[in-house]
Parts: structure tokens; sequence; C-alpha cells
């Protein structure tokens, strides 16, 4: 870590009676800000007003999560957006010690990652806690519970991460079975995506591997039986956007809820699958940092939506980052 730049932000203190609280968010592939007004009620599920919300491509996997560390170059492009954060929290007057810097997939099996932490605590004054998979998932309960309402069925809910992958089962009322599972888009991506084109015996490798995988979820959805599924997170906000283009409707940034039909997905799975990385690039909606793990993440789907036999699938433009302040608010 003694390559890294040294630029210190200058970290002002500030009270503990701040009317703003901030969650970041350091996924596998983006780094996330999320700043909120304390609302007066300070309860779970308490509707808050967002001051700010930021993501920044890090690609922290890229390269290194597959042997289990993070790797310098990956380490650098972290150290900068967290610093970019840090400016935003001196902004809006929160002390990077106060805000709740969440690190998931990447982080939970870095080799390197004490080494890491230290460095961002150091330079950034940002206290990094590495959290479980269980934990994760029921972040992400606790952000999608806050944008939508989950109806009287069971429902699963999917966050496809570019370390990991969480399931929830729930419903109205309660989470029923979580779990997570190491089997993000950058993992799969590695694995079973040698070429800009994912080849038919990959496609089946893939498809052998998410069967004897995932044997946990199918086993639990035996027992409850589902009705839609909740997707979350980039890919999932990734065919939104794709699928709201296709449809010439304007895209709502500020929407906590949207949805996509089966055979929606199907005809742009069908383009991942047919196009190279510069024609997928170029599909109105898709980002640089998903024009490759999206073919890998959408096998994914796919199999999950074959496997399981749904047809309603709908997005939560609320997951970790959100839970995290809903969260916060129960404790506070």
């Amino acid at each position: 870590m003694n390559t890294l730049h040294s630029y210190r932000p200058k970290i002002k203190d500030y009270s503990d009676t701040t009317k703003n609280i901030a969650a970041i968010d350091i996924g596998t592939n983006t780094a996330h800000l999320l700043i909120v007004e304390l609302p007066t009620e300070r309860q779970i599920f308490t509707p808050f007003r967002i001051l700010h919300k930021e993501k920044i491509a890090t690609k922290i996997g890229e390269g290194g999560i597959s042997y289990g560390f993070i790797t310098q170059a990956a380490q650098e492009r972290l150290l900068k957006a967290l610093h970019q954060f840090c400016e935003v929290l001196q902004y809006y007057e929160i002390s990077p010690q106060n805000a709740q810097t969440i690190a998931t997939s990447a982080f939970r099996n870095a080799s390197n990652q004490k080494e890491i932490i230290e460095t961002i605590r150091e330079q950034t004054g940002l206290q990094v806690q590495v959290i479980s998979g269980d934990q994760e998932a029921e972040l992400i309960y606790y952000g999608v519970k806050a944008a939508l309402k989950i109806g009287k069925g069971n429902a699963l809910i999917m966050d496809i991460g570019g370390g990991s992958v969480e399931f929830i089962v729930c419903n109205a009322e309660k989470m029923l079975w979580k779990q997570s599972f190491e089997i993000g888009a950058q993992r799969l991506l590695d694995r079973f995506m040698q070429d800009e084109k994912i080849t038919h015996a990959e496609r089946q490798a893939l498809h052998d591997f998410l069967e004897q995988a995932l044997s946990p979820l199918s086993e639990i959805l035996k027992i409850y039986p589902i009705e839609v599924l909740i997707g979350c997170s980039g890919t999932f906000d990734t065919i939104d956007d794709i699928n709201h283009i296709k449809k010439h409707q304007k895209l709502d940034y500020h929407a906590k809820e949207s949805a996509f039909t089966r055979a929606e997905f199907e005809v742009i799975f069908q383009e991942f699958l047919e196009k190279n990385h510069a024609e997928r690039l170029a599909i109105p909606g898709m980002t640089p940092m998903r024009a490759d793990m999206i073919v890998v993440a959408s096998c994914l789907l796919d199999f999950v939506l074959s496997k399981y036999h749904i047809s309603q699938i709908r997005v939560s433009h609320y997951s970790l980052k959100e839970g995290a302040i809903y969260k916060f608010l129960q404790n506070y």
C-alpha cells in the first residue's frame, strides 16, 4: 500500500448532533455514497429526504477477487473515490468517522483486507466495517422493504453484486430465509466467459455450476413457494434502464421501484448473448462497467427465472445503503 498517493483531506470535527447522516457502500464493482437528512421521527422505515446520492465505478474485484486479494490498481481507484466522498461529507458537515462505511464481498475474502482498511482510515478518517453475507442480506431486505410494498404472498429478493449474490425469501411481515452466495458477476465472468461473447459450452458449464451452487435456494423454495422476484442493484437497474429506453419511456431517477416482464428481459438477454463488447456498450442504457459482467449476470437471472418459474419481476431502487440508513434509524 506504500505506493498509494498521500493526499489527505482536511478532516473537521463535527458535533454528534448533525442533522444529516451518510452511508457508504464499498461494493465489488461500485462505491456508493448516500446522504440523507435525519428525520424527526427516528424509527425504522420513517421516510427520509435524500440530499446527495453518488456512485463511482471502482471495480475493486477486477484482477484479484478470484484469487483472494484486492489489486494495487483497484486500491488506487477506491482511495480516489473515497477521497471524493469525503469532500462531499465535509460539505454536509458529516464527520468521516460518523459515516456508516460498509464493505462487502471483495473485502470479506481479501487477504490484504486489514492493510487496506487501515490505509483508508489513515488517509480519510473513514471507519470501514466489513459485513458478513448474512448481514448484507439483512440490510438489502431493509432497503427493499423501505422502497416498496412486498405484498401478501412470498417474494424472492435477489441482489446481484460483483462478488456475491444475496437471496432473501420474505413476505410483507418478515424475512423467512436469507443467504449470501459468493457467485457475483465478477467471479462468474472470470470463470465462465473467456472472450467477448459467452459460448454455448460456457453457458452450459455456468448452468451446471448454478444448479449445484444454488441447491440451498432450490430446497427452501420447496418450503416457501414465491409469487414474484424483486431484483435490486446494478444488473437490474441497467436492464430496467435499457427496457425503459426501448419502450421510449422517460427514466425516473427518483423512483423507488420499477418493473419489467419476463418477455422484455428475454429480448434484452438475447442481445447481450449475440453482441460483442463494443456492440453491447452501444446499447442505449448500458454502462461501460457492466458491458461484459451483465452477460453472466443475466445468465444467472435467466437461470433463476426459468428454474423457479418466475414471470413477474419488480425492481427496487433501494438496496444495501438505504437499508443501512434504516437500520441506523432503528437503533438511533
